[in-house]
């Protein structure tokens, strides 16, 4: 019904991505080059044929839009009173540190994991627990015995979750995320879930909301959400900060409100609730589509780039490949494979120490360029063996 083979021309629209050189194909920065689904895109036009754009509120549709999309979709039981606006996660995940640590504090996180997690605790004076996961057999999983050992530490007062995880694309069992929920609630460490890629999980796979698991990890958490991932609307500002404990919440809300992230644009609500209304058969077929591709690649790297390989992925359309068996040096490869082939790409070692021969890659996109992308990829990788 949709139609995600369209090449929609981005050159030009002030894009984060794509204003570059006219050579380079950018498939780095989590931004889809899809348009958002046609009920979305109507929403935002009624909005604007509308004429004024003052001051907005928080309806009682934008709650009602998490609260059935939550329920419906991850079956989680979300009361209206947990959920607070704010214009994005990563202003979410900076205002929370401010407000819920001191300066000096610690906060874990689990690398290879988002870069930007390291900018909201830096950034605000705070130190970096870095818990690598562990890797093995071509696959992540948490080290839960370092991990307990680390939260004990009195300093540690809070934990970054990525939930599915960004950029390995895994989602969580439900084990793992209740030894983390006790874990932290034993040790006084308050998790904070960045759950954005949620809903971008491959066709007949779930994830589990941290929320969801126990009441120990529901009373312990915050968790940050946004429809910007699954519908491309990362420019319209727009997300929802879940928090159940009313004392946490007071707290997050202040915080908010007081870094002035808490006011919703003119757009956002309306975009918000026509996604969460009307936006699932567009998500589905999205989901099938960005999963042939994963599956393009797949075959791909196997039959045309043997000394690279794809970790598995459930989740996200963030491929994260294993380039060891060419470079240690994956900052070294992808800035290569660019001035070669103009290929744009993620260098693994910004996601953490562990990320070193690791390269990310963006497939949200329609074939063609994902083509085009892989031609690249493999021309950098072989001037790159060659010493070029």
């Amino acid at each position: 019904m949709y139609n995600f083979d369209k090449i929609t021309d981005r050159r030009g629209t002030a894009s984060l991505k794509w204003d570059i050189r006219e050579n380079v194909l950018p498939m780095w920065v989590a931004d889809m080059d899809f348009e958002t689904a046609p009920e979305i895109t109507e929403a935002i036009r009624k909005r604007a044929d509308h004429g004024v754009f003052g001051y907005s509120i928080i309806p009682d549709e934008w709650y009602g839009a998490y609260m059935g999309w939550w329920k419906d979709r991850h079956g989680l039981d979300i009361d209206k009173e947990w959920l607070i606006f704010c214009t994005g996660v990563v202003p979410a995940l900076s205002s929370i540190v401010r407000k819920l640590t001191t300066p000096g504090e610690r906060i874990l996180i689990q690398t290879p994991v988002y870069n930007i997690f390291v900018n909201s605790i830096v950034n605000n004076g705070r130190f970096v627990v870095e818990s690598p996961l562990i890797y093995e057999d071509g696959s992540y999983r948490m080290d839960l015995e370092r991990l307990e050992r680390e939260l004990a530490d009195p300093q540690t007062t809070m934990m970054f979750l990525c939930n599915p995880q960004n950029p390995g694309g895994i989602i969580w069992d439900k084990d793992t995320l209740a030894r983390v929920g006790e874990m932290c609630a034993a040790n006084n460490v308050l998790v904070v879930a960045d759950e954005i890629h949620c809903d971008l999980t491959d066709p007949r796979e779930e994830y589990i909301p941290f929320a969801s698991v126990s009441e120990v990890c529901r009373n312990n958490s915050i968790t940050c959400m946004s429809p910007s991932k699954a519908f491309n609307l990362a420019g319209l500002q727009s997300a929802a900060v879940m928090v159940p404990d009313p004392v946490i919440r007071h707290k997050v809300d202040r915080g908010l409100n007081t870094d002035e992230v808490a006011e919703p644009n003119a757009f956002a609500v309306a975009a918000t609730v026509a996604a969460f209304t009307k936006g699932g058969m567009w998500l589905d077929e999205l989901r099938e589509y960005i999963y042939s591709n994963k599956c393009i690649v797949k075959d791909f790297l196997k039959n045309e780039i043997p000394s690279v390989r794809l970790v598995p992925s459930k989740a996200t359309y963030l491929l994260w490949i294993d380039c060891r068996d060419v470079t240690d040096d994956s900052k070294d490869l992808a800035w290569k494979i660019r001035k070669n082939t103009g290929l744009f790409l993620s260098n693994g070692v910004q996601y953490g120490k562990n990320g070193e021969g690791f390269i990310r890659m963006n497939i949200a996109c329609p074939k063609d360029l994902l083509k085009d992308g892989l031609d690249r990829f493999k021309k950098g990788i072989d001037m790159y063996q060659e010493g070029e």
